[in-house]
């Protein structure tokens, strides 16, 4: 009744069915692993950001490398900002999706240390950004500030080339290390994403909450591709029976035929 399973296509079917759904339960085994790794990635962003601010010496030092864990901890500094030393990130973009500029500004704290402050985004002058941009100033004195505490950026996280021949006062990544050597100061590691005191005027535009990795579609694609692995034998018993039933019937058809007289 089955015999037809040792033809060739049904061989083939059914050695392709073999591999499917071992295949298909590894790639619901990857999507679960990518869902637990983005949701612990979230749940480290949501513990940043909720927890209390502390001095920002606390968390990072000169040539301190900031991990994920201390990443986007809100922190406080104390200080001057120092305009004279000030310069902007290049082909960066604000909440619109326009291009321009992130103001980087040297931060001198009262024991003499810098940390870097990102104060937020300002338009380019015009459609080139080769001129420097007018920035509005930053409070004077003594002030404290506050802001999220970013690690440094490289070409490998962020997929930015580091150019070079850039303008006078243009850089195109924030690392610390390079900027110490800019200013000839002790730099911490990392740098400020401020958040507080917000600007006087509209710029420069304070840089946004990080958003969240959407975890829930990799647990969709997990469980989409588990069904997809048991719907697979499913759907070679129903190919089997129905080649069966067409099978039997084209036999029956065959023996009716036979069995009836020739016409006079």
């Amino acid at each position: 009744m089955y015999r037809f399973l040792l033809s060739r296509q049904w061989v083939i079917l059914t050695l392709v069915a073999l591999l499917l759904i071992p295949t298909m339960i590894r790639l619901g085994i990857w999507q679960m692993h990518r869902y637990e790794e983005r949701s612990a990635r979230n749940q480290l962003v949501t513990d940043a950001l909720g927890a209390k601010p502390v001095p920002v010496q606390t968390l990072t030092s000169p040539g301190h490398t900031v991990t994920s864990k201390d990443r986007y901890r809100s922190v406080t500094a104390t200080g001057t900002f120092d305009t004279a030393d000030e310069v902007v990130v290049r082909r960066r973009v604000n909440s619109d999706e326009s291009v321009g500029f992130h103001v980087l500004t040297p931060f001198v704290l009262t024991d003499g240390k810098v940390v870097l402050v990102n104060r937020g985004w300002i338009p380019a002058n015009g459609p080139s950004q080769t001129a420097f941009p007018k920035i509005p100033a930053p409070p004077g004195g003594e002030t404290t500030v506050t802001g999220r505490l970013m690690p440094d950026e490289t070409t490998a996280a962020s997929g930015i080339k580091d150019l070079k021949g850039l303008p006078d006062r243009q850089i195109m990544l924030i690392n610390s290390e390079e900027q110490a050597r800019r200013l000839g100061a002790t730099v911490l590691g990392g740098y400020l994403a401020q958040t507080a005191p917000e600007p006087k005027g509209d710029t420069p535009e304070l840089i946004g909450q990080p958003g969240k990795e959407d975890a829930a579609l990799n647990y969709a694609y997990a469980i989409q591709w588990w069904l997809f692995s048991a719907a697979v034998p499913v759907g070679w018993v129903v190919l089997v029976r129905r080649e069966q039933r067409d099978r039997g019937a084209r036999d029956a058809e065959e023996t009716t035929e036979k069995s009836e007289p020739a016409a006079v």
